[in-house]
């Protein structure tokens, strides 16, 4: 049983009903698509929306868009941790991140500090496409091992701080792959676990693909929260999460 973690009004985890996930792709700082789009997904059924953040102008652009929604909004950031520190200030309900790729520890501190001093929970992951060249070397290539033991290492970095309010994703285009790792990490931790698999493809191809995947996990009993990721209009993602 993994632990609950709170994302705005919702939770995660413990045994809770799995929530379905989503990712807006509209430009966040569109604040009017971007709302139009969230609502669009909140009525096909979307219980967590994710934006990206790739600048202030987006994380400024959460304010308004939290007005108009009514689900929680997660951002999503990578590289620069002062996006985070902006996400968070101006409303977002979790953020994405990866601790390995913000830079040095007092910026990975500095995120951690005002995540937990505003309740705000850290999904921590990991992408087959991105391993750690040393992982890689390690296990001979990209492999489910090489997957959790990175995906470990994030959690690591935030427990150092004290944080536990984190939820973990491992993301492989790899059916088996991701299913694999997705098995062994189960084993290792109680954070609530984000399933899903990366680059999934066309609303055709990419409903077999995570079919497949995301059936074996869910099967095995592990995932507290699924995206299945579509190319196209994400409200298709819905139905198929469903």
């Amino acid at each position: 049983m993994t632990k609950v973690v709170k994302i705005g009004d919702q939770v995660i985890g413990g045994g809770n009903p799995i929530l379905i996930q989503s990712m807006t792709n509209t430009k966040t700082e569109d604040v009017a698509a971007t709302v139009a789009q969230i609502q669009a997904l909140t009525a096909a059924g979307c219980d967590i929306i994710r934006c990206a953040v790739p600048t202030m102008e987006a994380a400024e652009a959460l304010t308004e868009i939290k007005k108009q929604v009514s689900i929680p909004v997660v951002a999503d950031i990578h590289f620069d941790y002062r996006l985070a520190l902006a996400a968070i200030e101006h409303g977002a309900d979790k953020i994405r991140i990866n601790p390995g790729n913000i830079g040095s520890t007092d910026r990975i501190q500095a995120v951690v500090n005002v995540a937990k001093e505003r309740n705000i929970p850290i999904r921590v992951g990991v992408n087959s496409g991105s391993l750690e060249k040393p992982l890689v070397k390690k296990y001979n290539g990209v492999t489910a091992q090489g997957l959790v033991e990175s995906a470990l290492d994030k959690v690591a970095m935030l427990e150092k701080y004290d944080f536990h309010d984190m939820v973990v994703s491992i993301k492989s285009s790899d059916v088996l792959m991701c299913a694999e790792a997705y098995r062994l990490v189960a084993d290792k931790i109680n954070y609530p676990l984000h399933v899903g698999i990366t680059e999934a493809g066309t609303v055709f191809s990419g409903n077999i693909k995570s079919a497949v995947g995301l059936g074996i996990i869910l099967n095995q009993g592990i995932g507290d929260t699924i995206r299945v990721s579509l190319t196209g209009n994400p409200v298709n993602e819905i139905a198929s999460a469903k």
